[in-house]
């Protein structure tokens, strides 16, 4: 089954992060990354630092306003998903993706905001096990994507 994973990448304050963004959505097979907000959009010696090139061969998109990305999105057959720790919000492990998907992911310390949450379709976690209560964002995005890759593929 063909996978069509979008990522959306809102306020994320690290270039560092950014870079890494772009390394695991190469791996993943990410067909296009979206930085919205205030998300740095190369070229950043810092996110080529950690992208190793993946910021030249993932298609990608600059953006301040992510509601027109998202609405875009949903008319193209996208479900839209934030990884965020929120109420209501589903196992990861326990979610079944479809094909067309679009993952959000936050700011490093106040995540998906409100607003956006509000226009999600589903709502996921990845659950704790440790004294932490959550990952780096370039961490748990790749987490997710996987999970996203293999549901599909199943």
């Amino acid at each position: 089954m063909d996978r069509h994973i979008i990522l959306l990448a809102h306020n994320i304050r690290s270039l560092w992060n950014v870079g890494s963004l772009f390394r695991t959505s190469d791996s993943f097979g990410v067909e296009k990354i979206f930085l919205t907000g205030y998300t740095a959009a190369p070229p950043r010696r810092e996110i080529s630092k950690t992208a190793l090139g993946a910021e030249e061969t993932v298609p990608w998109e600059k953006t301040e306003e992510p509601t027109k990305v998202i609405a875009k999105l949903r008319k193209q057959g996208y479900t839209i998903v934030a990884l965020e720790q929120a109420r209501g919000a589903k196992d990861l492990r326990n979610y079944a993706p479809p094909v067309k998907v679009c993952l959000i992911v936050g700011h490093e310390v106040t995540g998906v905001p409100k607003e956006l949450l509000k226009l999600c379709d589903a709502i996921v976690h990845i659950p704790m096990h440790g004294t932490k209560e959550s990952l780096n964002v370039a961490v748990a995005a790749g987490i997710a994507l996987h999970h996203i890759l293999v549901e599909v593929q199943s």
